[in-house]
């Protein structure tokens, strides 16, 4: 039988070095989670676009963090090959046990990589980067998943991305089995696609473009910072740098959102486990 207190969690460390948020938030997110649920998860990051660290099929539970650049810079390369490698195994091992189940979240830039792997969409550059608080709207697939159960339609989040993931002429996918869980606002009078803001790849492996693990606190201080400040509004004015900063006092924008997404996915995988465990 599963014991319930030793779930293993892997943390991808998709940052390459760079100074972030979401590493913080992440861990924040499974801290709560543990004290709120009196579980113990035993949790380990892996450094891969830095140090080429990648976990093994020994975990339970993998979260792959966002990070900067393109999602085609590690084309061909060790850490990316790696990263590929480990989807295929957790499929597969998902393929392979009726019961037992492992899942995974994918996140921004980890996102982006995946919907090149299974063949989503196209991942594509923006024409100026998507900065700031923004509304997310689910599709009908979206508002039955669980891991949105609690937020509403739209529900609001941080997005930041130089690379987006696009559906021109909604073509199917490659990839038969995934699903859109959520798309940007749209905006008719600007002739671009959608971004494609959620994916489930497959029934444990999900992935959201936006940033589930930011909160009101770490972005706060991210706003803060002189040269952020300076290049938003630059950017994009005065008055949309004021609004994310109001923003940031609704406990039903972000704050929420940080409550609701990843403790659902905790919540399925881990209620996956028991199941398998009493069978």
């Amino acid at each position: 039988m599963t014991d319930r207190r030793k779930i293993k969690v892997a943390i991808i460390d998709m940052n390459n070095g760079a100074t972030n948020q979401g590493m913080r938030g992440i861990q924040e997110v499974l801290l709560r989670y543990q004290k709120s649920y009196e579980i113990t998860l035993s949790i380990n990051i892996f450094d891969l676009r830095q140090k080429g660290e990648i976990p093994g099929l020994e975990y339970d539970i993998y979260i792959s963090s966002g990070g900067p650049g393109s999602p085609y810079e590690g084309k061909g390369l060790k850490w990316e090959n790696d990263f590929f490698n480990l989807l295929d195994l957790i499929e597969s091992f998902n393929l392979k046990n009726e019961h037992k189940k492992k899942h995974a979240f994918l996140i921004c830039h980890s996102f982006q990589m995946a919907c090149r792997k299974f063949g989503i969409g196209q991942v594509v550059k923006r024409r100026s980067t998507a900065f700031g608080i923004f509304p997310i709207f689910l599709t009908e697939e979206g508002e039955n998943d669980t891991i949105f159960n609690g937020l509403n339609n739209p529900f609001y989040t941080v997005d930041s991305r130089d690379w987006q993931v696009t559906n021109p002429d909604d073509q199917p996918f490659s990839n038969k089995s995934a699903k859109v869980l959520a798309l940007e606002k749209d905006r008719p009078h600007v002739n671009l696609e959608r971004c494609v803001m959620s994916v489930r790849f497959t029934k444990e492996i999900v992935g959201t473009q936006f940033h589930p693990e930011a909160d009101p606190i770490g972005m706060k201080s991210y706003l803060l910072q002189e040269d952020k400040k300076r290049a938003i509004i630059e950017s994009h004015g005065e008055e949309k740098y004021h609004d994310m900063l109001n923003s940031l006092d609704n406990p039903n924008r972000i704050a929420l959102t940080q409550q609701i997404v990843l403790p659902n996915f905790l919540n399925e995988a881990i209620n996956t486990l028991q199941e398998a465990s009493y069978d």
